[in-house]
């Protein structure tokens, strides 16, 4: 529903074949583009052709006359040049990155054998690491440290075993997001979606942030388990989550590599802000309902299928109540120049009608409470839609929804229960942990289905990272909770994966979030290509700086140097 922008202009041919009439454009490869040729006084619509066209093809379109009395015209498309496969770059990354994985399997391998192990183990001491990363506040126990036997045997391991899975989730969001951050090889998928719908990048910020509401949940209840008071946990959070918002306003702001900061032009919405902000919300709201040590009780319900939610009524009500009033704002509040309850891109969306109503409500209200210089001035509709209105992906209004998804990653402690009552509840605690995974999953599904209606654009409320819509975070949510099953069963059921290599950034999540956004433009994260316009070399430059932040949080694991706010 784009409406047509002026691409070129023909100029008349000499009457004969041999000088006519040409232009040279360039044209987007991403989507398939319709091509609208008129006349030039009152001809109308000559003729209309819509075409993908590929990466560096050379095309023709070839218009003749083929009769002056009616004005007919023919149009063909020739193919001078065929385009290039743009994707197999990713294919010599993925062979290379598997023959590195074959290497490391045949060390592995050669680890059973005696002399070998022996000798690895007398140079390295990964007890000792892993006992310093387990006493860290908040970690995640499958079981309480008063376990009695039964429960060792339950879970086949030491009782205070960290569970490698939710690190190893943190890690892989962390370093999805880094590669996503230096550009992805400039391939469209790696890059955020213009407006409805998913990529790549379009995952990994929402993952994350459900996995710190279950860091969240762990980390409140280690410290009232250790007899901390809630007033002194609370000040905790409020520290954590200060620290978090000034790390994005003054170290992770996008002028800082413009010259020193100046309020004129600081942009206040962010990442990290948000991530701040939420933590704030969501762990004030567990501190308030939670008592140490009843955990036990949350699975005496009288319903069993409702066992995640009853119990902890009164954050779900506050929850659904901060839902509604997103859901009015965005549908009822009368924005400008604007019809209610716009959810679209403006710019030339929609025909063009709404040229200044870039994300309806979201948008107004971060122009109208921020002023439009301290809000993001390039979102990624501005590329296809030609939006020249600011907008901010982190903007005040999803902030609403992105508490909805740190709490739903709040649940995952529960799938862990500690020991005591539950281990007569539950005599086959992987499946049943499993199975809740499965069910929050799907009926994360089916309310994305619905509002959707299993349509990009179609929908009641579509599927939008810039708005974060609760479709957004629904479906998200049922890909987290699908990809944690996952990882669950791999790494700590099975114990057929160690969780490497993503498991050591997810451990210093913070220091490598905040060190690859400020060394982004410093060699050896980036230097000067030869050819500005390569796949190849993009890809190249932006796999070997994220390769570097896991290599170097493997060696900040290694000598037990861990960045915690």
């Amino acid at each position: 529903q784009c409406l047509y922008q002026f691409l070129a202009f023909v100029p008349p041919s000499d009457g004969t074949l041999s000088k006519p009439g040409t232009a040279v454009v360039t044209v987007d490869t991403q989507h398939p583009l319709t091509l609208l040729l008129t006349g030039y006084v009152g001809d109308g619509q000559l003729c209309k052709i819509q075409y993908h066209f590929g990466e560096f093809g050379n095309y023709s379109l070839v218009v003749k006359t083929q009769s002056t009395s009616n004005k007919t015209v023919s149009c063909d498309l020739v193919i001078n040049e065929g385009p290039i496969n743009s994707y197999l770059p990713i294919l010599v990354a993925f062979l290379v990155y598997m023959g590195i994985l074959a290497v490391l399997i045949a060390g592995r391998l050669s680890m059973k054998i005696d002399p070998v192990r022996n000798w690895v183990y007398k140079k390295l001491n990964p007890r000792e690491t892993d006992r310093l990363i387990n006493s860290e506040l908040g970690s995640p126990k499958p079981a309480d440290s008063v376990s009695s036997d039964a429960t060792l045997g339950l879970w086949g391991t030491a009782p205070r075993q960290r569970l490698r899975s939710l690190d190893t989730f943190r890690g892989l969001s962390l370093t999805i997001m880094v590669f996503v951050n230096y550009g992805g090889g400039k391939y469209w998928f790696f890059k955020h979606e213009s407006w409805n719908g998913l990529t790549v990048a379009d995952l990994v910020f929402p993952w994350f942030v459900f996995i710190m509401g279950t860091s969240i949940a762990l980390s409140l209840s280690s410290m009232l388990t250790w007899g901390s008071s809630k007033w002194k946990v609370l000040r905790k959070i409020l520290w954590r989550s200060s620290l978090l918002i000034l790390l994005g306003i003054i170290v992770v702001n996008p002028n800082y590599c413009l010259g020193p900061l100046s309020w004129d032009n600081l942009r206040v919405p962010g990442v990290l802000q948000r991530l701040g902000f939420t933590y704030l919300v969501v762990a004030a709201l567990e501190l308030m309902f939670t008592r140490a040590g009843d955990e036990s009780e949350t699975m005496e319900t009288l319903c069993p299928a409702l066992q995640d939610i009853l119990p902890f009524w009164p954050q779900w009500i506050f929850i659904l109540t901060l839902e509604v009033i997103w859901l009015c704002l965005t549908f009822l509040l009368p924005v400008p120049g604007c019809p209610r309850g716009y959810l679209g891109p403006g710019g030339i969306g929609d025909f063009g009608n709404y040229p200044n109503c870039t994300g309806g409500a979201a948008g107004y209200i971060d122009r109208l409470f921020l002023g439009e210089k301290h809000i993001y001035q390039h979102p990624s509709s501005s590329v296809i839609y030609q939006t020249m209105m600011p907008y901010d992906p982190e903007g005040i209004l999803g902030t609403i929804n992105t508490i909805v998804m740190a709490f739903l990653g709040l649940q995952v402690p529960l799938f862990f229960p500690p020991a005591g009552k539950i281990i007569l509840f539950y005599k086959d605690q992987h499946k049943q942990i499993m199975s809740r995974f499965v069910t929050w999953s799907i009926v994360m599904g089916i309310i994305s289905a619905i509002l959707t209606k299993c349509s990009k654009e179609e929908g009641f409320i579509p599927i939008n990272k810039n708005l974060w819509s609760i479709s957004y975070v629904t479906t998200m949510s049922c890909f987290a909770f699908m990809l944690l099953l996952l990882m669950y069963y791999l790494v700590d059921v099975k114990r057929l994966w160690s969780g490497a290599p993503f498991f050591y950034p997810g451990m210093n999540s913070i220091l490598v979030y905040v060190g690859h956004e400020v060394f982004e433009n410093y060699f050896p994260f980036k230097w000067k290509m030869q050819d500005s316009q390569s796949h190849a070399e993009h890809l190249l430059q932006n796999l070997t700086a994220t390769t570097l932040w896991v290599i170097i949080s493997y060696l900040l694991y290694r000598r037990r140097i861990f960045w915690k706010i």
